[in-house]
């Protein structure tokens, strides 16, 4: 769902769906904050999506610890809303708690701060993401305290879901911004973040991003690309598929890693 900087995406969601179908591909939805966001309207946000997507193959539900396959929904910036807002919505003492109803799911909160840790565990969500591709940006984006959120995650039944990115650069729409830029280092930087967040046992490793050029934490396809006002950065002199060569890659190897795990 986009921001209020973002295109209105409710009519793309069908052609996203039934593409990502044909490819055996699932989808989740990433909520952004907009004007008046809060637990009220992330309630009527939630009952919508599932009343009109939920049927949909190609909808993601996470099977939890219980057996339950439950859709799952990352909450960006929800550190902007109280965590006693959030449990009025994600506790099953909550006002209007969506637990055991037909709306309940697995509610991802963004971990920025090393405080938003106990927060996310107030307001009853189940997890928490780091969003952020940019190694040392934040404390959740910061490889170095993956193991502590692990642990933090294990010790209160909370799902912990590292992300990685495969470079950062966001000069061409932030100038300031130049210190937080990370070189890809020919898909050097990718994997560091891969095996740092294998490193910690994740039930799921998120990837920033697909396609968010502008911040340059795409791993699509590119090939190079130079208009008046930017220059885009290509992957040579590897292939255009670089990254998602290495997506591939890794995601096999996590797969066998997690069977590891089980046993």
């Amino acid at each position: 769902m986009a921001d209020d900087n973002g295109e209105p995406s409710d009519d793309l969601v069908p052609a996203i769906l039934d593409t990502a179908h044909q490819y055996n591909i699932q989808v989740a939805f990433h909520i952004q904050p907009y004007k008046g966001r809060d637990d009220v309207t992330v309630h009527d946000n939630i009952k919508y999506i599932i009343d009109t997507y939920g049927s949909h193959g190609a909808f993601y539900r996470y099977k939890n610890s219980m057996g339950k396959s439950l859709p799952l929904f990352y909450i960006y910036d929800s550190y902007l809303t109280s965590p006693e807002a959030w449990a009025h919505l994600l506790t099953q003492s909550g006002p209007h708690s969506i637990r055991n109803t037909p709306y309940d799911g697995v509610f991802i909160a963004l971990l920025v701060e090393e405080g938003h840790t106990h927060d996310i565990l107030a307001g009853g969500f189940d997890g928490m993401y780091t969003y952020f591709a940019s190694n040392g940006f934040s404390f959740g984006s910061s490889h170095q305290n993956w193991k502590a959120v692990k642990n933090f995650c294990d010790a209160n039944n909370l799902m912990f879901i590292p992300s990685v990115g495969p470079g950062y650069i966001d000069t061409s729409i932030r100038p300031w911004n130049n210190h937080n830029t990370r070189n890809r280092v020919n898909g050097k930087y990718y994997e560091t973040a891969l095996q740092a967040a294998l490193t910690v046992r994740p039930e799921i490793v998120s990837i920033t991003s697909f396609n968010e050029w502008h911040e340059g934490t795409q791993i699509e396809k590119a090939v190079p690309k130079k208009t008046p006002t930017r220059l885009y950065l290509d992957y040579l002199p590897h292939q255009p598929s670089l990254y998602l060569e290495l997506t591939r890659r890794w995601a096999e190897h996590f797969i066998k890693e997690k069977e590891q795990w089980l046993m």
